[in-house]
């Protein structure tokens, strides 16, 4: 799984006119990318990962402040434009394959004590976002 974190002074994501995920101050904005030998194994080590991150004022985690996530599907950071003129998607995993686990990394969090806002997968999504910072990192679990 590779994820885009980006520490975010608000977040929000709209699909079709309606926001469909927003966070408000401080928390942490996460484009996620699933490519086909992921697991439900690697969702939760994301989950874990993202929760206990370091990375925000002071150098505290989203669990220390209790600061909202916003967790968004996007297959393009598997996308491969090292030839030619137009990205590949061949190491993104399928809908049917990558949903579930995009699904499984917002449950963990959950259940980790997250408050967690979400994008709608497979839409056409406007995100917008503040980045506090700026600061953005990559995962790769």
């Amino acid at each position: 799984m590779r994820a885009v974190v980006q520490r975010v002074d608000g977040a929000a994501v709209v699909v079709d006119g309606e926001t469909v995920g927003e966070i408000i101050g401080q928390g942490l904005c996460v484009l996620v990318g699933v490519t086909h030998e992921d697991t439900v194994e690697k969702a939760a080590q994301l989950a874990r990962k993202l929760w206990s991150l370091r990375v925000l004022e002071d150098e505290k985690s989203c669990s220390d402040v209790g600061a909202p996530l916003l967790v968004i599907s996007q297959f393009t950071l598997y996308g491969d434009a090292r030839k030619g003129r137009r990205p590949t998607w061949n190491a993104a995993a399928p809908g049917a394959v990558a949903e579930p686990l995009v699904d499984e990394v917002v449950a963990r969090l959950r259940s980790l004590g997250a408050r967690v806002e979400t994008g709608r997968f497979g839409a056409d999504m406007k995100v917008s976002l503040t980045n506090n910072g700026p600061f953005t990192v990559l995962l790769d679990i």
